[in-house]
């Protein structure tokens, strides 16, 4: 979900994502008893029927703050410089717990913002988040926000990293050296010894968490970063909150409209998600919505002189590939270093490339170095992914991403035994992903913190006009999802790019730019339903 965690492919950049092999992308998160608005008879779901949506409906907060809150609302922020030219930065106050603030435990949230320069009058302030969960926004803001300069002029840019992710106390779960270990990992496992494996990973992995993270592991949810971003809407003076997010940022501007739908400005949630769906229905639609990519990635393959999957189409090409991650499997690739390619990391390397059609040439070409020996292309491109630089360092969001997700919403599985019962059903999703999938979504069975969210759906009654955005071949937030949310919220205006990769504003479609542009600068949402290429 989809970036983020900026993923970039070759020169790619990938503003948008959904994380799905550290844990299912991006389940929203329903207030607990702590927000004061939870939902009421949300339905879990299990591993022998795909659950169905949620009938309950996210409640908004009070309008008026809370004394207690007070303190927070009213604090002044103190720019400084930041390193880069025109950025100033700052950090934020919040409170570890909205039903028990302290002083003792406060969080600190960085903050970072390009003030309007003009020409123009300035609008106000324009929040943006990339996805992830776990991406840092104030990594995208400051090198890839796609904010043409008509938009930038008029408007202070602002992001802050969301509570537990990159600058603002962040969630920390291994060290370098183990998540080598944990991304190498079995994900399809062929014997009761190999599942034992994986499962000891990922209880390994979570005790990590608690220990690493300690009590802010369980306030990193989607309600409390939404929480966060009406003090900093506060704190900079605006009155309505405007806002662009992308795929699992979609949940969180989604989030904060249905909690406070009175001070919802112009908000843009483009490669949208659905906050009605239960993990484990959202984790087989992220499976069919891979398999989607894949089969575009397989038609345009086949047209290439250069494609090593065949010329057969799909079908073709799914074997080639299942036969390479099998061949993986029983022998690693060499990478001209002292770390091999593993299947799982072979399999998270070509989900990367899945993200946008522009590094489809370079997959071709990895995949083809991969099928000789050769699996240093393709562990370029999971390291992309997992967000791991050449020295050997992660970023956090690998952390970040389980660590809201497990509190959002209910694991998809409560063990091996419901993940085998529903192989079956992911198989039939994808050929070519849907084992490790599958098992990838069984991370937050062992998740040291309970959930705080249910599936719900999201009204936001009373809003100003909302644009969600959404691609109908997108892999990580299928389109479904998109035609979901603009469904749920009551003054939600549908906008769909018909095409490929992740997420739609910024990616080259003049269509889909100038509509979003013209609703921002101007308050203006296009007509119902209106597609783009």
């Amino acid at each position: 979900m989809a970036t983020n965690r900026l993923l970039r492919t070759a020169g790619t950049v990938l503003t948008a994502t959904a994380l799905l092999l550290s844990g299912c992308s991006s389940g929203d998160s329903s207030p607990g008893a702590a927000a004061s608005g939870q939902p009421t008879n949300g339905r879990k779901g299990s591993a022998d029927a795909m659950p169905e949506a949620a009938t309950a409906t996210l409640k908004p907060l009070p309008t008026t703050v809370p004394a207690t809150l007070r303190p927070y609302y009213d604090q002044k922020l103190t720019w400084r410089e930041c390193g880069i030219v025109g950025f100033e930065c700052t950090t934020m106050k919040a409170p570890l717990d909205y039903a028990k603030p302290s002083t003792a435990t406060d969080l600190k949230l960085a903050v970072s913002r390009k003030k309007a320069t003009g020409p123009g009058s300035r609008i106000g302030s324009l929040m943006v988040n990339p996805g992830g969960p776990g991406g840092s926004a104030i990594d995208y803001l400051q090198q890839y926000a796609p904010q043409p300069d008509s938009v930038r002029a008029r408007y202070d840019m602002v992001a802050m990293d969301p509570r537990g992710v990159a600058r603002s106390e962040p969630v920390t779960c291994l060290s370098n050296a183990q998540m080598d270990g944990y991304t190498r990992v079995d994900q399809t496992p062929d014997s009761d010894a190999e599942v034992d494996r994986l499962t000891s990973a990922l209880r390994d992995f979570t005790r990590g968490c608690r220990a690493r993270t300690g009590a802010r592991l369980g306030h990193v949810s989607t309600a409390e970063s939404a929480r966060d971003m009406d003090v900093l809407r506060a704190v900079l003076g605006d009155d309505k909150l405007t806002y662009v997010g992308a795929s699992y940022g979609t949940f969180l501007g989604a989030t904060y409209a249905g909690l406070f739908p009175t001070r919802v400005g112009r908000l843009v949630l483009d490669g949208a998600t659905d906050p009605s769906l239960p993990a484990l229905t959202m984790n087989r639609d992220q499976t069919a919505g891979f398999n989607t990519a894949f089969t575009a990635f397989a038609k345009d393959c086949a047209k290439q002189r250069d494609c090593p999957l065949g010329t057969g189409g799909p079908e073709e090409a799914g074997r080639r590939l299942s036969a390479l991650f099998k061949q993986l499997d029983a022998h690693p690739a060499t990478t001209g270093g002292p770390r091999t390619l593993t299947e799982s990391l072979a399999t998270s390397g070509v989900t990367a490339a899945m993200y946008d059609e522009g590094a489809w040439p370079v997959l071709r070409d990895y995949l083809t170095k991969a099928q000789k020996g050769d699996g240093s292309g393709l562990l370029a491109l999971s390291d992309s992914y997992y967000e791991r630089d050449p020295d050997g360092t992660y970023a956090n969001q690998m952390f970040a991403n389980p660590a809201v997700n497990c509190l959002d919403l209910p694991g998809a599985f409560s063990g091996p035994d419901e993940v085998r019962a529903a192989l079956p059903a992911f198989r039939k999703a994808s050929p070519v992903f849907g084992e490790s999938f599958a098992w990838a979504a069984l991370n937050c069975a062992y998740w040291p913190v309970k959930p705080t969210g249910e599936p719900h759906r999201i009204t936001a009654e009373g809003a100003a006009p909302i644009l969600v955005v959404g691609t109908t071949r997108d892999p990580a937030t299928p389109y479904p999802w998109a035609r979901s949310l603009a469904s749920q919220l009551s003054s939600a205006t549908l906008l769909t790019y018909e095409g490929d990769g992740h997420t739609a504003y910024g990616r080259g479609s003049d269509c889909i730019d100038t509509t979003i542009n013209t609703y921002l600068l101007e308050g203006t949402p296009p007509p119902p339903d209106k597609h783009c290429t």
